[in-house]
């Protein structure tokens, strides 16, 4: 298994407009429609110091040729696209960081 990690960099004003964003593909189901098992998004959480303005989605793919598929998946998935384009109309999206992880209890499995 591989876990793809989103780190965003989100407008903190916009943390509404984010929440909204990552619960549709969540609770939405689209992650898991399209192949993906959704491990969480993550938001910032005030009060406790640190940025205000970082998020993060894990999701996990059995290889890389399933996640491959997902992406393809997600371009034909109306629903996927409406959700895209509500982040790029609202801006709460400033950056994205993609990195890849294995999970240490799982190498070599």
């Amino acid at each position: 298994m591989i876990y793809h990690c989103i780190r965003y960099t989100i407008d903190p004003h916009k943390l509404g407009d984010f929440e909204a964003y990552a619960r549709r593909w969540m609770e939405g189901g689209i992650i898991r429609r399209c192949g993906g098992k959704p491990l969480g998004y993550f938001l910032p959480k005030k009060g406790l110091g640190g940025a205000d303005n970082i998020a993060l989605a894990l999701i996990g793919f059995e290889n890389l040729t399933a996640y491959e598929a997902y992406r393809e998946k997600l371009m034909s998935d109306l629903e996927a696209r409406e959700n895209l384009a509500h982040a790029e109309k609202s801006r709460c999206i400033l950056v994205e960081d993609r990195s890849w992880f294995s999970h240490l209890g799982e190498e070599g499995k």
